[in-house]
């Protein structure tokens, strides 16, 4: 929470803008007619409802697509803040940390109550609706949110081109496969995806090529992965394909799993 990540701002559209902080975590800004959605609200370097506030008044809410600290330690700027409730747990364990309790002490930060947000929750903010989906994998509380309007899905960490499953708390890989395969009709209500880690819009297609990857792994189609190492220890990394001639705002993609 200290002063030392910046927050890089791009307006994607006249009420859509995506937030940068310090190219580690990216959130985004819906605007409606009547109300303002900020979903992921990132680690809490960044003062959002401040930057809100530089364009508009109208009321915000807050949603949170997983529990990880990346998407929701800049609750603390706001009053509340929807997340699944599947996700309470995890989400409790980063905020209990002592180093998150000392930085909120020191600056007089307050992280605010969760309120539950289900699958077929629909937000309308006026002229723009958000209709809720539940995609566990990556946590079991996993949420996709749909902009009907706009025909955008915002993901998260559940559907990008690194995607973790090898955390301890993640589902198991025929699961999350089968996850997918739940909403796959999303394909055909949404063209692009907007994901915690973009700097802008990928092709709706990275939902089923991300799927056809999971499903190559639980195949055991893994002779050729290569050992990916982090903070947590070593993994697997799982390369997977994209379409040819769709837009996406990366080429590499890959996920990372534990082979136990």
């Amino acid at each position: 929470m200290e002063e030392k990540l910046e927050l890089f701002t791009k307006q994607l559209k006249p009420w859509l803008y995506l937030l940068d902080e310090g190219h580690l975590a990216t959130g985004y800004v819906v605007v409606g007619d009547e109300k303002v959605c900020v979903i992921d609200t990132m680690n809490g370097f960044s003062d959002i409802k401040s930057f809100i506030r530089t364009f508009t008044d109208k009321p915000v809410i807050v949603i949170n697509t997983h529990g990880h600290p990346d998407h929701i330690f800049g609750n603390v700027y706001f009053d509340e803040a929807y997340l699944d409730p599947k996700d309470n747990e995890t989400a409790q364990s980063f905020i209990d940390l002592p180093e998150f309790k000392e930085a909120c002490a020191k600056y007089g930060f307050k992280m605010p109550p969760f309120k539950p947000v289900n699958e077929g929750d629909v937000i309308d903010l006026g002229g723009k609706t958000l209709e809720i989906f539940e995609l566990p994998g990556h946590t079991p509380g996993g949420i996709v949110i749909l902009l009907r309007e706009e025909r955008i899905l915002f993901t998260g960490d559940s559907i990008n081109h690194h995607l973790w499953m090898q955390l301890d708390s993640c589902t198991p890989l025929e699961d999350m496969v089968k996850a997918l395969d739940r909403i796959m009709f999303l394909e055909e209500r949404a063209d692009f995806i907007l994901h915690g880690h973009a700097q802008g819009f990928d092709d709706i297609s990275l939902m089923r090529c991300m799927r056809y990857g999971i499903n190559e792994i639980c195949e055991g189609k893994t002779a050729d992965d290569k050992p990916y190492t982090w903070f947590g220890g070593e993994a697997r990394q799982h390369p997977f394909a994209l379409e040819e001639g769709k837009t996406y705002s990366s080429e590499n993609s890959v996920i990372c799993y534990n082979p136990k």
